[in-house]
């Protein structure tokens, strides 16, 4: 059985919990053995994308002794955004003899859920749901990571769901981390337009694979009145599992 540590990341474990859960129960489904750290802190990124690295290596260090200490043989993370991060390590510690091959080894075992689900050969998912399904592809999933087949092949196999794929399914959603605080409202104006097109689009649900990307969405279309859902690739697929909603 394959060891894998699961890096819920800060949102999810913070905001949205029920990503971590469904997660879990799909490596559980792939027959992996889950492992979790309960002291994971953040991966470093929000220091890296202001400018900062210096202030991210400490965080990407405890990272990499905590997979390391798991005995994990790969660390598995639902967002390509924090995935991505890690991929990006040993550009961290590229003057650092000791930690740039821990970080290389760590990077190269590092995958975001569909990625891993794909590669394990998972062709048909678990869980069941009845709806018509919009996809966003966040920017570090699709630009830094290469996902764009994988998490629609898997929303493909759900018993029930309708992939729909409407316009602007792949711009921005305006979130960008610190870029939505340091401009607010440049980061609702882009947000609104991909939701323009995902509201006129025939779907029930609007479905994503990164927990900031699905959040920021979700408040906005909070704020306009809309009852469009937005959920998580990992609830979609482990929908009406034991433990998972």
């Amino acid at each position: 059985m394959t060891r894998v540590l699961l890096y819920a990341t800060c949102l999810v474990d913070q905001c949205w919990p029920e990503i971590g859960l469904a997660a879990a129960a799909l490596l559980g489904h792939a027959g992996c053995e889950v492992l979790a750290d309960p002291a994971a802190t953040c991966c470093g990124q929000p220091f890296c994308n202001s400018g900062y690295p210096a202030a991210a290596r400490p965080l990407a260090e405890r990272v990499l002794a905590q997979f390391e200490r798991s005995g994990a043989a790969a660390l598995v993370a639902p967002s390509g955004s924090c995935a991505a991060q890690i991929r990006h390590y040993p550009g961290l510690f590229a003057e650092d003899p000791g930690l740039r091959p821990r970080a290389a080894h760590l990077a190269a075992r590092t995958f975001e859920l569909s990625q891993f689900l794909v590669a394990r050969g998972m062709t048909q998912a678990p869980g069941r749901f009845a709806g018509r399904v919009g996809w966003h592809d966040s920017c570090h999933g699709q630009r830094d990571l290469g996902i764009h087949d994988e998490p629609r092949a898997l929303l493909r196999s759900v018993p029930g769901l309708e992939l729909v794929e409407f316009p602007g399914h792949d711009a921005c959603c305006g979130f960008g981390g610190t870029f939505a605080v340091k401009l607010p409202e440049l980061s609702v104006a882009i947000a609104d337009q991909k939701l323009d097109a995902a509201t006129a689009a025939p779907i029930d649900v609007l479905g994503g694979g990164d927990a900031s990307c699905l959040l920021h969405l979700r408040g906005r279309l909070q704020r306009r009145g809309s009852r469009l859902r937005v959920m998580h690739l990992a609830e979609l697929l482990a929908h009406g599992l034991p433990g998972v909603r």
